[in-house]
C-alpha cells in the first residue's frame, strides 16, 4: 500500500469510523484508493508543472516540480483520501463542531461558506473550471 492508501486508512479510522467499520476488505479498499490517488496526483502534477524554461537549473526544476506536486495533492487528496469527517452527535444544532481542549474547532464543517470559496478559488487558479 502506498503513502496515500496509508494516509486514507488512518484518516478514515479517525474521522469516519462508521464508514471505516462498514468496509469489508480494508486492505484492498485502501490499496485501491492509494493507487487511484497516486495516479491522479501524478497526472495533475504533470499538467501543473508544465515544461521547464530554457536554462532552468536543477534547483529551479526541483522547486517547480515540488510545487506542482503539492498543488496537485491539495486538489486530489480531499476528494477521496481525506474526505470530511462524519457528523457526530455532539455537533451543535447550527452544524458547527465543539472546540477541542486547545480551543480550536475539532473539525471544520464542510458546509462552511469558506470551503466553497476556497474550492472555487483553487479550481480557478489551477485552471480546472471552464
Amino acid at each position: 500500500m502506498n503513502k496515500y492508501g496509508e494516509m486514507a486508512r488512518s484518516h478514515w479510522a479517525t474521522w469516519l469510523p462508521q464508514a471505516y467499520a462498514a468496509i469489508q476488505d480494508p486492505d484492498s479498499f485502501f490499496w485501491a484508493i492509494g493507487e487511484e490517488a497516486a495516479s491522479q496526483v501524478d497526472e495533475l502534477t504533470d499538467q501543473l508543472a508544465g515544461t521547464g524554461q530554457p536554462g532552468e537549473g536543477y534547483l529551479q526544476r526541483a522547486g517547480r516540480l515540488t510545487a506542482a506536486r503539492r498543488q496537485a495533492e491539495e486538489v486530489i487528496l480531499p476528494q477521496r483520501v481525506l474526505p470530511p469527517p462524519e457528523a457526530t452527535q455532539d455537533e451543535d444544532q447550527d452544524g458547527s463542531r465543539p472546540a477541542t481542549a486547545a480551543g480550536r474547532p475539532a473539525a471544520v464543517s464542510p458546509g462552511h461558506p469558506m470551503w466553497t470559496e476556497v474550492d472555487a478559488e483553487q479550481r480557478e487558479r489551477l485552471g480546472l473550471d471552464g
